[in-house]
């Protein structure tokens, strides 16, 4: 199976499709902030996070959301010629605000004629009925993606990583999303400590099985302004090497449905911050191997996908009753 010459339904691929042309991604700060670091659930974060809140290519906060976007079409168009973009707000928790503060940025963004798409990373634990609701009627204008940080399905490593949700939260996350016809994107780090290559498949597997719009598979960096960067220097763990990451990568899109955009296959941690793996800085030499090695196995996304792989977890969020009362605090 081949998508214009990729063995992967990458999302360049997606978007050319849907679009006629190639998309660019304008990263937006909404200003806020999330419930593991102002005290709720935390103070500190998820343990790889950076101070930036994973926003590290972001926009300013400070400045309006219409700024941003003149701005940061601005720097792309100074290298590319590019008409068409998504507005993605992508540090720390875009749903963690007031709704009518969330539908005045959101409608900012969303009503650019040069925007096309409305992205938002977001926590699973913060997506209220009303903030739900908002995301399923500005959908009706443009599209709107929802983004989702799972990072792992293994209980350990989630309480490890402190990510302060449960899989069964996430599950009703994706179900309230699907039902208001929002795609979701899910991220999945691979390389997090203590995980074997077994239970890094069976996240992706997971994933695979809940049949969403898109995956995001994630390398994980060790950054120096987090608490992981500090464990890592006091506790070093094995990291994966090029050569596994990539084998690793075929291994995953062997075992999700080709109906998933694939939206990332490597990362772009800030050199600056940079402890480990420093191979992950030749970003386009990584995207080569994984593409050689994918033809070397002669395989490609979806070879080892059976339509009937259904987690037992998939298969009791079918029948999740939503009601309002139930995103009550």
């Amino acid at each position: 199976m081949f998508w214009n010459g990729k063995r992967y339904y990458a999302l360049d691929y997606y978007l050319k499709q849907t679009f006629g042309e190639k998309v660019y991604r304008l990263a937006l700060n909404g200003g806020m902030t999330c419930p593991n670091r102002d005290g709720t659930l935390g103070s500190r974060g998820c343990i790889f996070c950076s101070q930036a809140g994973s926003g590290d290519f972001a926009q300013k906060s400070c400045q309006p959301v219409s700024l941003q976007l003149s701005e940061a079409k601005a720097q792309i168009r100074a290298k590319r010629n590019c008409r068409k973009f998504i507005a993605y707000f992508q540090a720390y928790t875009n749903t963690y605000a007031p709704v009518d503060y969330l539908r005045k940025i959101f409608t900012e963004a969303i009503l650019d004629p040069d925007v096309v798409i409305l992205s938002i990373a977001t926590r699973p634990d913060c997506l209220s009925f009303d903030i739900l609701n908002l995301l399923a009627e500005l959908n009706q204008i443009k599209p709107v993606w929802v983004e989702l940080g799972l990072q792992t399905i293994h209980p350990d490593t989630s309480r490890f990583i402190r990510s302060g949700f449960t899989l069964e939260c996430f599950h009703q996350a994706v179900h309230a999303l699907t039902l208001r016809r929002l795609p979701v994107i899910v991220h999945v780090i691979l390389g997090l400590p203590n995980e074997t290559r077994a239970q890094m498949l069976e996240t992706v597997a997971h994933v695979g099985a809940l049949q969403v719009f898109g995956v995001k598979l994630q390398l994980l960096h060790i950054l120096s302004d987090t608490d992981l960067g500090d464990f890592y220097k006091k506790q070093p763990f094995p990291l994966l090497t090029q050569d596994a990451y990539c084998d690793l990568i075929a291994d995953c899109l062997e075992r999700l449905p080709q109906t998933i955009t694939i939206h990332r296959l490597t990362g772009d941690g800030p050199k600056e911050l940079l402890t480990a793996p420093l191979w992950s800085l030749a970003k386009r030499s990584v995207l080569n191997q994984i593409e050689q090695t994918l033809k070397l196995r002669d395989t490609w996304q979806g070879k080892y996908y059976a339509n009937d792989e259904k987690s037992e977890k998939f298969m009791q969020i079918k029948t999740w009753k939503e009601t309002p009362a139930q995103y009550e605090e």
